[in-house]
């Protein structure tokens, strides 16, 4: 893994006499107050300004601060003209503007393209405080606000819109939005590393377009510099014939990755890398990914460009990127080091208030009364799942902080959150179990270029031991003034069922009741192509659930989550999903319609109709994909089977399919001869609430209402 600088090892700003600020000023009257005469970064957010580790921007601005650096923050501007956007008068260094904590788009609409009734970050959940694409706008505020001022894109939106991508909204391959924004440099994936060194770069006096060699950064250049080997992305994964028939060059990696991968099984294509990577500087190799205006009208070389793309983002291996846009490359540099734990813990225990700003005056922020008393205790994903964005912004690496440092923010809470009531939501993270685990040896982590550490199967080279996290909600438990800790992150039940202790930990003592997870389908086509594992490992998790709470003497229940039209799922897999439901007892409260966020690799299967976990051909393995509103209202109608709404809906399909001996009253039909009155009218769907990510269940004897069960689950 190449070196990185320590995060607290700079020699702090001169500002640094200024001290700690309760909460970073909103105002000229607080900048006033805290004797500043102006910032040296202005950080412009779509979300409100809540002063909590779990807020990106507070996150940023106090890290920022902790250098050093007066930093200020306009949260939710008015977009419609400049002026808020100079409320805080010129920063000195930079602006630093992010979409929020999702991307707008999300955020704004639902799968369906609808817009929300509610925005979770905005001071009562307002739905009409930040404009479509809000990175784009927001550079362009910035610049008529003080042109010469760089400006600085990151967060999730511009992370994930880095290159060209397709953009589910406008049905269209967009650019990247470094070239719409006209920023200076985008900060991809987590990014207090980036932010770090170019605050510091630009405070020595160094120009922002010399800011060239910053990880995890994206930038305009007129050419690629001299001194640099350059490869054409179809040389490392040539979308051509396929003879012989390739394997997954996913899996390719130096000897020394993998072991168990055989030569026969490397295939041809890997080798070939193998030849070109032996004969070349990674350090100084760049790979031309296809011009934005060859794939824009081309989603075959679309899914492959995104395929190479995700083959280069091991930090350990990874080599720089450049694509064409018009007149301008966008160059993307390797992506960032991931935090070491000594990291983690400087981060996390920056002295947040953990608040909203107080000029929100006691307004409700439904993300913050989510996560106030939850406490984040790692980072990234190695599980690879294709509809997620999780790998793609935070990386597979898993960075976990010290258990002294969780504890200690728990004594934080308990000591002075007002709204404490000695619950703790969640500890977790993007997983709630991914804790300390990584795999067994650096070199091989440093090389390896598979997408996911459990799928198809768990590497060998995977450590899945869950005693670090067992000891450490033992530890937990025993606080004072604790009295439950419930884990709402998402849970890898496929990993946890490796370790029967850890099951029985979390279900007899950490389960309100109701434990979400995600097996997200039933059938093998969808499955393969979200890189999840079979229903079988779902019943494996759910027979020791239920042994273990019954060894408890409680009465739990388990709340499934599942996927209707994602790409790979047919008519068929819905109906199998739906009557699998149905005879476990599960009613579906809330749906789950399969969103194409920009960059990921679903995404590209569903706008390219091929399937970029193989190598990408014109005649490779065509995708379904479900399409078009009477498809996907009718994948979503499999899932509310019970609802008599979605009876007319089914009937038909049912006929169409050659199954109309599942129309019938008796049990084993799925859906009845007779229509209630006033009911078939509606559209379906207009009685559900969705969010873009989960569902909720209810399950027969008992029902589980909505709301109940805990908080987020994003895998």
């Amino acid at each position: 893994m190449p070196v990185s600088v320590d995060l607290f090892s700079y020699r702090k700003f001169w500002a640094k006499r200024f001290g700690t600020a309760p909460q970073l000023p909103v105002s000229r009257a607080e900048m006033d107050a805290l004797g500043w005469d102006s910032c040296d970064v202005v950080l412009v957010t779509g979300d409100a300004y809540v002063d909590h580790p779990s807020f990106g921007m507070a996150l940023i601005g106090r890290l920022l601060e902790a250098q050093g650096f007066r930093v200020g923050i306009i949260a939710q501007p008015d977009w419609r003209d400049a002026g808020d956007f100079s409320s805080l008068g010129k920063p000195n260094l930079f602006f630093g503007v992010t979409g929020g904590n999702m991307d707008s788009m999300v955020n704004r609409y639902t799968s369906d393209r609808r817009i929300r009734s509610n925005d979770a970050y905005t001071p009562d959940g307002a739905a009409d405080r930040r404009p479509d694409r809000c990175v784009l706008v927001y550079s362009q505020r910035c610049r008529e606000a003080y042109r010469d001022v760089p400006v600085i894109l990151g967060g999730i939106e511009a992370s994930l819109r880095r290159v060209a991508h397709y953009d589910y909204w406008s049905d269209k391959v967009r650019r990247s939005v470094l070239v719409d924004a006209k920023a200076d440099l985008l900060v991809f994936g987590n990014g207090e590393r980036q932010v770090v060194e170019i605050a510091h770069r630009l405070a020595a006096g160094e120009p922002v377009a010399a800011l060239v060699d910053v990880r995890g950064t994206a930038l305009l250049r007129k050419q690629v510099p001299g001194g640099w080997t350059l490869l054409d992305s179809t040389t490392v994964d040539e979308p051509g014939s396929t003879v012989p028939p390739p394997t997954d060059p996913y899996r390719e990696t130096p000897e020394t990755a993998c072991r168990r991968d055989s030569a026969s099984e490397a295939g041809h294509a890997i080798v070939h890398l193998r030849r070109i990577t032996a004969r070349t500087d990674p350090e100084r190799t760049v790979i031309r990914l296809p011009a934005y205006e060859s794939l824009r009208n081309d989603p075959v070389l679309y899914a492959h460009a995104s395929r190479v793309l995700h083959q280069e983002t091991n930090p350990g291996n990874a080599r720089a990127l450049v694509q064409r846009h018009g007149d301008w490359e966008v160059w993307l540099n390797p992506p960032p080091v991931p935090l070491t734990t000594k990291e983690m813990d400087g981060v996390y225990g920056l002295p947040y208030s953990r608040l909203p700003h107080a000029s929100y005056d006691g307004a409700k922020i439904p993300a913050f009364e989510m996560i106030q008393h939850s406490v984040t205790i790692m980072r990234g994903c190695f599980g690879g799942c294709t509809f997620c964005s999780i790998t793609e912004h935070e990386g597979r690496i898993i960075q976990s902080r010290s258990e002294d440092s969780i504890i200690q923010e728990m004594e934080a809470i308990r000591d002075t959150s007002p709204a404490f009531t000695g619950v703790i939501s969640d500890l977790g993270g993007p997983t709630a179990n991914m804790y300390r685990l990584a795999c067994t040896s650096p070199e091989v982590e440093a090389s390896c270029r598979r997408p996911s550490c459990v799928y198809p199967g768990i590497c060998k080279n995977l450590n899945t031991d869950h005693g670090p996290l067992i000891k450490l909600y033992r530890r937990a438990r025993a606080l004072p003034g604790i009295k439950k800790i419930l884990i709402g992150s998402g849970l890898r039940y496929d990993l946890a069922v490796l370790s029967p202790e850890y099951v029985k930990e979390l279900v007899t003592y950490h389960v309100g009741g109701y434990l979400k997870i995600a097996p997200e389908h039933t059938e093998q086509g969808p499955l393969s192509k979200m890189m999840k594992p079979g229903i079988g490992t779902y019943d494996r998790f759910k027979a020791m659930f239920d042994r273990y709470s019954k060894e408890a003497g409680k009465e739990q229940y388990l709340i499934p989550y599942f996927i209707a039209a994602h790409p790979g799922t047919s008519d068929e897999d819905m109906l199998n999903l739906a009557l699998w439901l149905k005879r476990n007892g599960f009613r579906a409260d809330q749906v789950q319609a399969f969103l194409p966020s920009p960059m990921a690799t679903a995404t590209a299967m569903y706008h390219s109709g091929r399937n970029p976990l193989r190598r990408v051909t014109r005649t490779s393995e065509p995708v379904f994909v479900p399409r078009g509103v009477k498809q996907r209202r009718l994948h979503k109608a499999f899932l509310r089977y019970h609802d008599p709404d979605n009876w007319p809906l089914l009937r038909d399909a049912l006929k169409r399919m050659g199954r109309a001996d599942l129309i019938g009253n008796g049990k084993h039909h799925l859906v009845p001869t007779y229509q209630p009155g006033g009911t078939g009218g509606a559209p379906e769907g207009a009685r559900v609430s969705e969010r873009v990510h989960r569902f909720r269940t209810q399950q027969v004897k008992p029902r589980v209402r909505s709301g109940r069960g805990g908080g987020r689950s994003p895998r």
